[in-house]
């Protein structure tokens, strides 16, 4: 991250410092770190030039301009320790223990169809066009964090692009998600469409792309 570049010890503080306290003004954080107002104010603006803090007014006490109080971006976020991706392995591999194979498929089974229940509630299903379906899921996963776009590809049949894969480490481990994956995309865009997957990032592709095409092109208005 480009914003690691400016983070001396005492910026780190200050970064630190309100990952602990919350949204704070220059002058309780200059306090709190037995630092000056003006070296306070001049990290802060340099952490906000890299885009890792940002600030808002608050309305003072009394008379005068109001406050700024300070608070971490999420780009700031990143910087701290995130053990989800740890977690999600360690989970896995204790289900495979407990209840084998087995087990761990009837649980990614019932992942998959929690999902299929979540997404009919946001991508419109037939007699919906088949253009309108696929951008619904498309918006969905990027709020999940795949980077996914639509390409139109020819009469009736789309791309469904992921550029990112934020499970990219538990799938490693567990390849019946990426199993799932296409069935669940199946039952969300419906009967009348075919679902492929037809480039795949953990076997050696840049990104994983599907293929969404009509069963009868002309009878669906993209």
């Amino acid at each position: 991250m480009a914003g690691t570049q400016v983070l001396t010890d005492a910026k780190r503080r200050l970064l630190e410092e309100l990952k602990r306290a919350g949204p704070a003004p220059a002058r309780a954080l200059a306090q709190q770190l037995g630092l000056t107002d003006t070296a306070v104010r001049q990290h802060l603006a340099a952490l906000a030039g890299a885009g890792l803090v940002t600030s808002s007014p608050v309305r003072a006490e009394g008379r005068g301009r109001p406050a700024a109080e300070w608070s971490l971006t999420d780009a700031a976020r990143e910087l701290f320790p995130d053990r989800h991706a740890q977690l999600s392995l360690e989970l896995i591999e204790a289900i495979r223990a407990a209840n084998g194979e087995a087990g761990l498929r009837r649980v990614i089974d019932a992942r998959a169809q929690a999902q299929v229940i979540a997404y009919q509630r946001v991508v419109p299903g037939t007699p919906a066009p088949l253009r309108r379906r696929v951008d619904a899921l498309a918006r969905q996963r990027t709020r999940e964090g795949y980077m996914a776009e639509v390409r139109r590809e020819g009469p009736g049949s789309f791309l469904l692009v992921e550029h990112h894969c934020p499970v990219c480490e538990a799938a490693r481990s567990c390849t019946g998600l990426c199993r799932t994956e296409w069935r669940t995309f199946q039952q969300v865009l419906g009967e009348d469409v075919v679902v492929e997957r037809t480039e795949h990032l953990l076997s050696g592709d840049e990104r994983c792309v599907y293929r969404v095409r009509a069963v009868h092109p002309t009878a669906v208005i993209a």
